[in-house]
């Protein structure tokens, strides 16, 4: 992706998007999937880019936030349209209808990221999960777990960002060097990053335990308002008019 692009991180603002509950956005999105994965049609995939696409423009997601795949992204996903376009078109159908369900699922995912504070993720999924309290599963410790590797995946994309820009900035070794840190391969930024998030994952940990331990990750006082009720209605009618449209196209 384009260094200019920031993201997975939240961008700041007061839209209705904003305020809802983050358990009602995990609820639309595993919804949407859900629907798009059994109904893979063209009227579920486009309703869901539409929900998308409107979410992010009332929500105010500037341009500079949203992702910019590089160039070889856009020529894998030509080439492998070509290659279907070799067993016919309905193949070719097929695939493109598999690229749209990911690049959709992908956006709705990223787009409740935008709009959802960290804090209020573990709470949510918490809250989600509590009826498996009954099993005696460790609810929390989930929710935990997920909120904290929804937190630590920005970190670790800026520090690939940030080895990879410093590497840049190093003067270029000669080509018969032979020198083992001329060149930067993709293992030695994976090993370099791994290194980085182990020391930052311990430093997380003692801070999390001095603040209380994870118990308060989860208990973060957000609840569902009459605002999340009504647009969980309005989701799941457009839902049921999309599966309804499949079935009678």
């Amino acid at each position: 992706m384009s260094v200019q692009t920031v993201p997975l991180r939240q961008v700041p603002g007061d839209s209705l998007v904003h305020r809802l509950w983050a358990g009602t956005k995990l609820i639309i999105v595993l919804a949407l999937g859900v629907m798009t994965w059994v109904l893979p049609s063209w009227p579920a995939l486009g309703l869901v880019a539409a929900v998308v696409v409107l979410t992010a423009i009332t929500a105010g997601i500037p341009l500079g936030a949203i992702p910019r795949p590089p160039w070889w992204f856009w020529g894998l996903i030509i080439a492998g349209g070509a290659l279907n376009l070799a067993f016919g078109p309905p193949a070719l159908v097929v695939y493109l209808r598999a690229v749209t369900l990911g690049l959709v699922l992908v956006a709705s995912s990223i787009l409740v990221i935008w709009t959802t504070p960290m804090a209020e993720v573990a709470p949510a999924i918490a809250t989600l999960m509590r009826p498996l309290r009954f099993l005696r599963l460790p609810v929390d410790e989930w929710a935990v777990a997920i909120a904290l590797c929804l937190r630590g995946l920005p970190m670790l994309i800026d520090e690939l960002r940030m080895l990879r820009a410093a590497h840049r900035l190093r003067p270029s070794a000669p080509a018969r060097s032979g020198h083992p840190a001329a060149e930067m391969g993709v293992v030695d930024m994976i090993t370099a990053a791994m290194s980085s998030a182990l020391r930052r994952s311990a430093e997380m940990a003692e801070a999390i335990t001095a603040r209380g331990g994870t118990g308060r990750l989860t208990a973060y006082p957000s609840r569902p308002g009459r605002a999340d009720a009504v647009v969980l209605i309005v989701v799941g009618i457009a839902c049921a008019g999309a599966i309804v449209a499949t079935i009678l196209l």
